[in-house]
Protein backbone atom coordinates (compact mmCIF):
# COMPACT_ATOMS: atom_id res chain seq x y z
CA UNK A 1 0.00 0.00 0.00
CA UNK A 2 1.38 3.41 -0.84
CA UNK A 3 2.79 5.78 1.64
CA UNK A 4 0.38 9.40 1.47
CA UNK A 5 3.20 11.98 0.86
CA UNK A 6 1.64 14.80 3.23
CA UNK A 7 4.29 16.90 2.23
CA UNK A 8 2.99 16.85 -1.50
CA UNK A 9 -0.39 18.52 -0.43
CA UNK A 10 1.12 20.79 2.30
CA UNK A 11 5.26 21.56 2.50
CA UNK A 12 4.55 23.29 5.22
CA UNK A 13 3.08 20.76 7.16
CA UNK A 14 5.51 20.12 10.55
CA UNK A 15 3.77 17.32 12.32
CA UNK A 16 0.82 14.93 12.33
CA UNK A 17 -0.23 11.63 13.50
CA UNK A 18 0.36 8.18 11.39
CA UNK A 19 -0.59 4.55 12.12
CA UNK A 20 2.21 2.12 11.92
CA UNK A 21 1.60 -0.42 9.03
CA UNK A 22 4.85 -2.54 9.28
CA UNK A 23 8.09 -2.57 11.77
CA UNK A 24 11.52 -4.19 10.67
CA UNK A 25 13.59 -3.94 13.81
CA UNK A 26 17.79 -4.52 13.46
CA UNK A 27 18.84 -5.24 16.69
CA UNK A 28 22.61 -5.76 15.15
CA UNK A 29 22.55 -2.03 13.94
CA UNK A 30 20.34 -0.97 17.02
CA UNK A 31 17.80 0.68 14.46
CA UNK A 32 14.03 0.32 13.37
CA UNK A 33 12.58 0.89 9.99
CA UNK A 34 9.05 1.87 10.41
CA UNK A 35 6.64 2.20 7.36
CA UNK A 36 3.53 4.04 7.91
CA UNK A 37 0.16 4.96 6.30
CA UNK A 38 0.74 8.84 5.73
CA UNK A 39 3.83 10.73 6.34
CA UNK A 40 5.23 13.95 6.58
CA UNK A 41 9.07 13.10 6.09
CA UNK A 42 10.56 13.81 2.63
CA UNK A 43 12.96 10.79 1.31
CA UNK A 44 15.83 11.56 -0.14
CA UNK A 45 15.49 11.73 -4.02
CA UNK A 46 15.85 14.16 -6.72
CA UNK A 47 18.82 15.76 -5.44
CA UNK A 48 17.96 16.29 -2.08
CA UNK A 49 18.48 14.98 1.14
CA UNK A 50 15.44 13.72 3.36
CA UNK A 51 13.93 15.44 5.91
CA UNK A 52 15.09 14.61 9.96
CA UNK A 53 12.60 14.70 12.79
CA UNK A 54 11.58 12.30 15.64
CA UNK A 55 8.62 10.05 15.58
CA UNK A 56 7.56 9.44 19.27
CA UNK A 57 9.81 11.61 20.49
CA UNK A 58 12.66 8.93 18.62
CA UNK A 59 15.11 10.46 15.88
CA UNK A 60 14.30 9.87 12.70
CA UNK A 61 18.22 8.76 10.76
CA UNK A 62 16.82 8.26 7.55
CA UNK A 63 14.21 8.29 5.19
CA UNK A 64 13.93 6.29 1.83
CA UNK A 65 11.45 5.58 -0.64
CA UNK A 66 11.17 2.03 -2.46
CA UNK A 67 7.83 0.74 -4.41
CA UNK A 68 5.87 4.05 -3.38
CA UNK A 69 6.51 2.96 0.42
CA UNK A 70 8.48 4.94 2.29
CA UNK A 71 10.78 3.31 5.17
CA UNK A 72 11.60 6.03 8.28
CA UNK A 73 14.75 4.61 10.55
CA UNK A 74 14.97 5.40 14.02
CA UNK A 75 18.10 5.36 15.57
CA UNK A 76 17.52 3.13 18.39
CA UNK A 77 15.71 -0.19 18.30
CA UNK A 78 14.10 -0.38 22.06
CA UNK A 79 11.44 1.33 21.44
CA UNK A 80 7.63 -0.14 22.32
CA UNK A 81 6.54 1.05 18.80
CA UNK A 82 4.21 -2.39 17.53
CA UNK A 83 1.98 -2.44 13.95
CA UNK A 84 -1.02 -0.88 14.24
CA UNK A 85 -0.20 1.78 17.06
CA UNK A 86 -0.70 5.60 16.00
CA UNK A 87 2.33 7.73 16.39
CA UNK A 88 3.35 11.33 16.51
CA UNK A 89 5.75 12.67 13.83
CA UNK A 90 7.36 15.99 13.76
CA UNK A 91 9.96 17.15 10.96
CA UNK A 92 12.96 19.24 11.92
CA UNK A 93 11.55 22.04 10.42
CA UNK A 94 15.25 24.48 10.56
CA UNK A 95 16.36 21.52 8.06
CA UNK A 96 13.34 20.92 5.63
CA UNK A 97 13.05 24.89 5.05
CA UNK A 98 16.85 24.98 4.39
CA UNK A 99 16.71 22.26 1.93
CA UNK A 100 13.34 24.11 0.29
CA UNK A 101 15.03 27.69 0.09
CA UNK A 102 18.28 26.12 -1.37
CA UNK A 103 16.43 23.54 -3.80
CA UNK A 104 13.86 26.29 -5.44
CA UNK A 105 17.65 28.72 -5.59
CA UNK A 106 18.34 26.00 -7.83
CA UNK A 107 15.61 25.76 -10.01
CA UNK A 108 15.31 29.30 -10.44
CA UNK A 109 19.52 29.82 -11.43
CA UNK A 110 18.91 26.27 -13.79
CA UNK A 111 15.99 28.00 -15.71
CA UNK A 112 17.70 31.52 -15.74
CA UNK A 113 21.06 29.99 -17.08
CA UNK A 114 18.57 28.51 -19.52
CA UNK A 115 16.44 31.12 -20.62
CA UNK A 116 19.90 33.43 -21.17
CA UNK A 117 22.57 31.20 -22.86
CA UNK A 118 20.55 28.12 -23.67
CA UNK A 119 22.27 26.07 -20.58
CA UNK A 120 21.12 22.85 -19.41
CA UNK A 121 21.50 21.83 -16.36
CA UNK A 122 23.15 18.35 -16.68
CA UNK A 123 23.89 17.85 -12.90
CA UNK A 124 22.79 18.85 -9.80
CA UNK A 125 24.41 18.65 -5.99
CA UNK A 126 23.45 19.79 -2.49
CA UNK A 127 26.63 19.73 -0.40
CA UNK A 128 27.06 20.57 3.07
CA UNK A 129 29.08 24.00 2.11
CA UNK A 130 27.45 24.05 -1.39
CA UNK A 131 25.59 23.53 -4.02
CA UNK A 132 26.57 22.76 -7.53
CA UNK A 133 25.23 23.07 -10.96
CA UNK A 134 27.06 21.41 -14.06
CA UNK A 135 25.83 23.36 -17.30
CA UNK A 136 25.91 21.78 -21.18
CA UNK A 137 25.69 25.06 -23.63
CA UNK A 138 23.94 22.92 -25.59
CA UNK A 139 21.16 24.42 -26.52
CA UNK A 140 22.71 27.79 -28.32
CA UNK A 141 25.28 27.54 -30.41
CA UNK A 142 26.22 31.21 -29.32
CA UNK A 143 27.81 30.27 -26.47
CA UNK A 144 30.73 27.94 -25.50
CA UNK A 145 31.70 29.36 -22.43
CA UNK A 146 30.48 30.59 -19.32
CA UNK A 147 32.47 33.41 -17.73
CA UNK A 148 31.87 35.37 -14.78
CA UNK A 149 30.18 38.72 -16.85
CA UNK A 150 27.54 35.89 -18.04
CA UNK A 151 27.23 34.61 -13.99
CA UNK A 152 26.59 37.70 -12.55
CA UNK A 153 24.27 38.19 -15.42
CA UNK A 154 22.40 35.14 -14.27
CA UNK A 155 22.88 35.51 -10.79
CA UNK A 156 20.89 39.25 -10.59
CA UNK A 157 18.30 37.63 -12.91
CA UNK A 158 17.76 35.15 -10.61
CA UNK A 159 17.62 37.37 -7.37
CA UNK A 160 15.46 39.07 -9.85
CA UNK A 161 12.32 36.35 -9.81
CA UNK A 162 13.51 36.06 -5.86
CA UNK A 163 12.64 39.52 -5.37
CA UNK A 164 9.36 39.97 -7.13
CA UNK A 165 8.08 37.23 -4.78
CA UNK A 166 7.57 35.60 -7.95
CA UNK A 167 4.78 32.06 -7.09
CA UNK A 168 5.89 28.65 -7.17
CA UNK A 169 3.64 25.89 -8.44
CA UNK A 170 3.67 22.00 -8.12
CA UNK A 171 1.23 20.42 -10.72
CA UNK A 172 0.70 16.83 -10.69
CA UNK A 173 -0.02 14.66 -13.88
CA UNK A 174 -1.07 11.28 -14.02
CA UNK A 175 0.68 10.10 -17.34
CA UNK A 176 3.36 11.92 -19.10
CA UNK A 177 1.50 12.97 -22.15
CA UNK A 178 -0.35 15.47 -20.23
CA UNK A 179 3.01 16.81 -18.03
CA UNK A 180 4.50 17.54 -21.71
CA UNK A 181 2.05 19.91 -22.38
CA UNK A 182 3.68 22.04 -19.76
CA UNK A 183 6.59 24.89 -21.02
CA UNK A 184 9.04 22.13 -19.94
CA UNK A 185 12.88 23.21 -19.36
CA UNK A 186 14.11 19.69 -19.86
CA UNK A 187 13.09 16.70 -21.39
CA UNK A 188 10.83 14.27 -19.52
CA UNK A 189 12.32 10.60 -18.27
CA UNK A 190 9.00 9.67 -16.24
CA UNK A 191 6.09 8.18 -17.29
CA UNK A 192 3.42 8.61 -14.55
CA UNK A 193 2.57 10.12 -11.57
CA UNK A 194 4.93 13.29 -12.29
CA UNK A 195 4.94 16.62 -10.33
CA UNK A 196 6.44 19.76 -12.03
CA UNK A 197 7.55 22.90 -10.21
CA UNK A 198 6.77 25.80 -11.87
CA UNK A 199 8.42 29.59 -10.82
CA UNK A 200 6.05 31.91 -12.35
CA UNK A 201 3.05 31.66 -15.05
CA UNK A 202 3.06 29.47 -17.24
CA UNK A 203 2.67 31.29 -20.21
CA UNK A 204 6.52 32.44 -19.66
CA UNK A 205 7.73 31.25 -16.30
CA UNK A 206 11.63 31.54 -15.01
CA UNK A 207 11.60 27.89 -14.72
CA UNK A 208 9.36 24.64 -15.47
CA UNK A 209 10.87 21.29 -14.76
CA UNK A 210 9.86 18.07 -13.27
CA UNK A 211 11.08 17.56 -9.49
CA UNK A 212 9.64 15.36 -6.65
CA UNK A 213 11.70 17.93 -4.18
CA UNK A 214 10.39 20.62 -1.71
CA UNK A 215 9.19 23.91 -2.60
CA UNK A 216 8.46 27.73 -1.05
CA UNK A 217 5.54 28.46 -2.32
CA UNK A 218 6.76 31.88 -3.33
CA UNK A 219 10.35 32.52 -4.70
CA UNK A 220 10.94 35.40 -1.99
CA UNK A 221 10.95 33.14 0.41
CA UNK A 222 14.33 31.53 -1.13
CA UNK A 223 15.93 35.07 0.71
CA UNK A 224 18.67 35.40 -2.05
CA UNK A 225 21.16 33.17 -4.85
CA UNK A 226 25.11 34.10 -4.99
CA UNK A 227 27.31 32.65 -7.15
CA UNK A 228 31.05 31.63 -5.56
CA UNK A 229 32.83 30.23 -8.97
CA UNK A 230 32.73 28.44 -11.99
CA UNK A 231 34.99 25.55 -13.07
CA UNK A 232 35.30 23.63 -16.64
CA UNK A 233 34.07 19.90 -15.90
CA UNK A 234 33.89 17.69 -18.30
CA UNK A 235 33.00 19.61 -21.52
CA UNK A 236 30.63 21.53 -19.35
CA UNK A 237 30.84 24.50 -16.41
CA UNK A 238 30.20 23.82 -12.89
CA UNK A 239 28.69 26.65 -11.07
CA UNK A 240 29.21 26.55 -7.26
CA UNK A 241 26.68 28.87 -5.34
CA UNK A 242 24.43 28.71 -2.35
CA UNK A 243 20.40 29.95 -1.77
CA UNK A 244 18.88 30.91 1.37
CA UNK A 245 20.04 31.37 4.94
CA UNK A 246 23.24 29.54 3.68
CA UNK A 247 24.05 32.37 1.25
CA UNK A 248 23.68 35.13 4.07
CA UNK A 249 25.73 32.87 6.13
CA UNK A 250 28.59 32.73 3.79
CA UNK A 251 28.25 36.27 2.70
CA UNK A 252 28.83 37.14 6.77
CA UNK A 253 31.77 35.34 7.40
CA UNK A 254 33.22 36.79 4.14
CA UNK A 255 32.02 40.26 5.53
CA UNK A 256 33.94 39.51 8.71
CA UNK A 257 37.01 38.31 7.14
CA UNK A 258 36.89 41.47 4.93
CA UNK A 259 36.32 43.88 7.61
CA UNK A 260 39.21 42.09 9.61
CA UNK A 261 41.66 42.80 6.78
CA UNK A 262 40.37 46.44 6.81
CA UNK A 263 40.87 47.07 10.39
CA UNK A 264 44.52 45.56 9.81
CA UNK A 265 45.44 47.34 6.94
CA UNK A 266 43.79 50.81 7.91
CA UNK A 267 42.05 50.46 4.77
CA UNK A 268 38.22 50.91 3.77
CA UNK A 269 36.49 48.47 0.87
CA UNK A 270 37.13 50.69 -1.36
CA UNK A 271 41.22 50.92 -1.27
CA UNK A 272 41.55 47.55 0.69
CA UNK A 273 42.60 45.89 -2.26
CA UNK A 274 45.41 48.90 -3.19
CA UNK A 275 46.19 48.66 0.65
CA UNK A 276 46.58 44.79 -0.05
CA UNK A 277 48.82 44.90 -2.98
CA UNK A 278 50.95 47.70 -1.28
CA UNK A 279 51.30 45.08 1.70
CA UNK A 280 52.13 42.06 -0.86
CA UNK A 281 54.78 43.66 -2.71
CA UNK A 282 56.40 45.25 0.67
CA UNK A 283 56.22 41.43 2.18
CA UNK A 284 58.02 40.22 -1.77
CA UNK A 285 61.05 43.04 -1.03
CA UNK A 286 61.62 41.41 2.63
CA UNK A 287 61.21 38.16 1.34
CA UNK A 288 63.50 38.48 -1.48
CA UNK A 289 66.32 40.51 1.10
CA UNK A 290 66.13 37.50 3.49
CA UNK A 291 66.73 35.26 0.64
CA UNK A 292 70.10 37.52 -0.22
CA UNK A 293 70.72 37.48 3.36
CA UNK A 294 70.44 33.95 4.16
CA UNK A 295 72.37 32.75 1.08
CA UNK A 296 75.45 35.13 2.35
CA UNK A 297 75.05 33.69 5.43
CA UNK A 298 75.27 30.24 4.45
CA UNK A 299 78.51 31.20 2.28
CA UNK A 300 79.88 32.45 5.77
CA UNK A 301 79.14 29.34 7.59
CA UNK A 302 80.62 27.32 4.52
CA UNK A 303 84.16 29.11 4.65
CA UNK A 304 83.92 29.56 8.67
CA UNK A 305 83.70 25.84 9.04
CA UNK A 306 86.37 24.65 7.02
CA UNK A 307 88.46 26.98 8.54
CA UNK A 308 87.90 25.66 12.18
CA UNK A 309 88.14 22.34 13.58
CA UNK A 310 84.14 22.25 15.25
CA UNK A 311 82.51 19.72 14.21
CA UNK A 312 79.12 20.80 16.17
CA UNK A 313 76.94 24.06 15.17
CA UNK A 314 73.94 25.58 16.36
CA UNK A 315 71.02 27.08 14.18
CA UNK A 316 67.90 29.32 15.05
CA UNK A 317 67.60 31.45 11.90
CA UNK A 318 68.37 29.07 8.91
CA UNK A 319 65.77 26.73 7.98
CA UNK A 320 66.19 22.39 6.88
CA UNK A 321 66.95 23.43 3.53
CA UNK A 322 69.93 26.27 4.35
CA UNK A 323 71.76 23.68 7.07
CA UNK A 324 71.21 21.21 4.48
CA UNK A 325 73.10 23.39 1.51
CA UNK A 326 75.55 23.82 4.19
CA UNK A 327 76.49 20.37 4.91
CA UNK A 328 76.19 19.04 1.20
CA UNK A 329 78.90 21.69 0.51
CA UNK A 330 81.08 20.18 3.08
CA UNK A 331 80.43 16.61 3.29
CA UNK A 332 83.08 15.75 0.64
CA UNK A 333 85.87 17.32 3.27
CA UNK A 334 84.90 15.74 6.50
CA UNK A 335 86.68 12.87 7.81
CA UNK A 336 84.46 12.21 10.77
CA UNK A 337 80.96 13.94 11.32
CA UNK A 338 79.56 16.78 11.24
CA UNK A 339 76.36 17.59 13.09
CA UNK A 340 74.56 20.82 12.20
CA UNK A 341 71.35 21.52 14.51
CA UNK A 342 68.04 23.10 13.93
CA UNK A 343 67.26 24.84 17.61
CA UNK A 344 63.45 25.65 16.26
CA UNK A 345 62.94 21.73 15.59
CA UNK A 346 65.58 19.95 17.32
CA UNK A 347 66.63 18.32 14.37
CA UNK A 348 70.28 17.00 14.29
CA UNK A 349 71.78 16.87 10.08
CA UNK A 350 74.80 14.56 10.03
CA UNK A 351 77.41 14.46 7.63
CA UNK A 352 80.09 12.07 7.21
CA UNK A 353 82.73 10.94 3.78
CA UNK A 354 83.99 8.39 6.01
CA UNK A 355 81.86 7.42 8.63
CA UNK A 356 78.29 5.86 8.40
CA UNK A 357 76.11 8.15 9.11
CA UNK A 358 72.72 5.81 9.01
CA UNK A 359 74.50 3.42 11.15
CA UNK A 360 74.82 6.45 13.64
CA UNK A 361 71.28 7.26 14.07
CA UNK A 362 70.16 3.96 13.97
CA UNK A 363 72.06 2.69 17.16
CA UNK A 364 71.58 5.73 18.92
CA UNK A 365 68.70 8.25 17.86
CA UNK A 366 65.79 5.57 19.39
CA UNK A 367 67.31 5.55 22.75
CA UNK A 368 66.69 9.43 23.10
CA UNK A 369 63.19 9.04 21.43
CA UNK A 370 64.63 10.52 17.82
CA UNK A 371 63.07 9.40 15.05
CA UNK A 372 64.75 9.33 11.37
CA UNK A 373 66.87 8.04 9.42
CA UNK A 374 69.24 8.14 6.36
CA UNK A 375 72.16 7.05 3.73
CA UNK A 376 76.23 6.29 4.77
CA UNK A 377 76.59 10.14 4.22
CA UNK A 378 74.10 12.06 5.28
CA UNK A 379 71.00 11.20 8.13
CA UNK A 380 68.74 13.31 10.13
CA UNK A 381 67.09 13.05 13.70
CA UNK A 382 64.58 14.68 14.86
CA UNK A 383 64.17 14.89 18.99
CA UNK A 384 61.58 15.84 21.41
CA UNK A 385 63.40 17.92 23.61
CA UNK A 386 66.53 20.22 23.16
CA UNK A 387 68.16 18.45 25.47
CA UNK A 388 68.15 15.26 23.88
CA UNK A 389 69.26 16.56 20.59
CA UNK A 390 72.63 17.46 22.66
CA UNK A 391 72.73 14.36 24.30
CA UNK A 392 73.08 12.56 21.05
CA UNK A 393 75.70 14.83 19.44
CA UNK A 394 77.57 13.76 22.38
CA UNK A 395 77.24 10.38 22.29
CA UNK A 396 77.77 9.60 19.02
CA UNK A 397 80.76 11.97 19.13
CA UNK A 398 82.43 10.28 22.28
Amino acid sequence: MKTIKLFQSDVYKRSTEAIVSNIDRNVAHNSISIVLDQTVFFPTGGGQSCDLGTINGIKVVDVFEKDDILYHILERCDSTIQVGDKVSLEIDWKRRFDNMQRHCGEHILSGIFFKLFGGVNRGFHMGEDYMTIDISLEADERYTEINWDMAMQAELETNKVIWENTPVSVYRFDTKAEAEKMPLRKALNLEKDISIVTIGDISNPADSVACCGTHPSTAGQVGMVKIYKIEPNKGMFRIFFEAGQRALAHYDMRFDIMTKLENDLSASYTNLISKYEIQKEKAKQVKDRLYHLSKELIKREIADLRECSDRVRHYSCLDSNDIMEIGNALSPEINNTLCLIDDLTNTVFLFSNSIDCGKLVKENASKLDGKGGGGRNFARTVFPSAEKAVKFVDNINE
